[in-house]
C-alpha cells in the first residue's frame, strides 16, 4: 500500500496545469451575456414605446367622454381658448356655461405620456386638420414621441378620431 506523501508527490508531477477558465473561456461567457443583454434592453425599449402609445389613446378616451359629459351638461363643448382645463375647472372665458357641474375627470390634465400637451380643438372656434372627418365637434391630439404633427412608428400621432 502506498503512503499519503508518495500519494501527494505523484499528483503533483502529473498535475503541472493551474485549474480554473481560460482566457477563451472568458470571453466566450462574456460575449453571450453581451448579445443577451442587448436583445434585452431592445425588446424592454419596443415594450415601453407601445406601453406610452396604449396610455395615450386611454387618456384621450378618458377626455373624450368627459368632453361628452360636458356637452350633456352646458349643451355645447369647450371653445379652443378653454380647453380640456374646461374638464377639471369652470371655464371663465366666455361662453362661460351656465350649467356646469364638473369637474368632468378624475384628476387635472396632465401631460401626455412623452411630456407634450394634448391638443385640442373645438371646430366651433378653429379650423380642423384636412385628414379630419366632416361634422366632428371636436378632435384630441397628442404629437407623440417627437411633439410634431405627422410622424411613422412611434412619433405617429394619437389622434380621437381614430
Amino acid at each position: 500500500m502506498k503512503s499519503v506523501k508518495e500519494f501527494y508527490e505523484k499528483s503533483k508531477k502529473t498535475n503541472n496545469r493551474a485549474e480554473g477558465y481560460t482566457f477563451v473561456e472568458t470571453l466566450s461567457v462574456l460575449a453571450i451575456s453581451a448579445v443577451l443583454a442587448a436583445g434585452t434592453s431592445f425588446s424592454a425599449s419596443k415594450a415601453i414605446a407601445h406601453a406610452r402609445r396604449i396610455s395615450a389613446k386611454n387618456q384621450i378616451s378618458q377626455y373624450y367622454a368627459g368632453l361628452q359629459t360636458y356637452f350633456l351638461d352646458c349643451g355645447r363643448f369647450p371653445t379652443t381658448e378653454q380647453g380640456l382645463s374646461a374638464l377639471w375647472e369652470k371655464p371663465i372665458f366666455h361662453p362661460v356655461p351656465e350649467n356646469w357641474k364638473g369637474p368632468y375627470i378624475e384628476s387635472e390634465i396632465s401631460k401626455d405620456p412623452w411630456g407634450g400637451d394634448y391638443k385640442y380643438l373645438s371646430s366651433e372656434t378653429s379650423s380642423l386638420p384636412s385628414e379630419v372627418p366632416e361634422n366632428l365637434p371636436f378632435v384630441l391630439i397628442s404629437y407623440a414621441a417627437d411633439g410634431l404633427e405627422g410622424g411613422d412608428g412611434n412619433n405617429e400621432d394619437i389622434v380621437s378620431w381614430k
